[in-house]
């Protein structure tokens, strides 16, 4: 027996911000998977930094993951959870090899704003219906994101 979810959101708006998350949920688990890749393999003269920079994100990205989720199982849908729907989902290129370390710093940048712009592509949406909890979820990501991006951009100036 299922019981009618009546949250002020119809059933279709539902679905579709639900598909907006599943595609944030989709980038952010492929930048979680990329930054905890170079966690595990960097290299060079700035290892500490980056090694423990790297770690900090891809645990912040972990918790992300499952806030994501499970606002996609309160609106009444089901998440991706496979690599198989990620990929299909995710707007973010998988990295071959292993780069150099200004390189991954590159890559994550790259990772991050694609993953903010993801985010914002939902709030059009989201304000229509009053959708006040993905809003929420969204801009704490997005400040996440670009912040992150920031930091990382930091690095790669002389």
């Amino acid at each position: 027996m299922s019981v009618k979810i009546d949250i002020g959101i119809n059933q279709k708006d539902r679905k579709a911000i639900a598909n907006g998350l599943s595609a944030l949920l989709a980038d952010s688990y492929t930048l979680y998977l990329m930054t905890h890749n170079f966690h595990w393999n960097v290299t060079g003269p700035h290892f500490n930094t980056l090694h423990t920079m790297f770690m900090a994100q891809y645990t912040e990205q972990w918790t992300a993951l499952d806030l994501i989720a499970e606002r996609i199982r309160a609106l009444g849908e089901h998440a991706p959870g496979t690599y198989k729907e990620f990929s299909k989902l995710t707007s973010i290129e998988e990295v071959t090899g292993t780069p150099k370390a200004m390189e991954m710093v590159k890559l994550l940048v790259k990772a991050q704003e694609t993953t903010a712009r993801t985010a914002r592509k939902l709030f059009p949406l989201i304000d229509k219906v009053g959708d006040q909890p993905t809003a929420d979820l969204l801009t704490q990501r997005q400040d996440i994101h670009e912040k992150t991006a920031w930091m990382l951009r930091s690095l790669l100036e002389e």
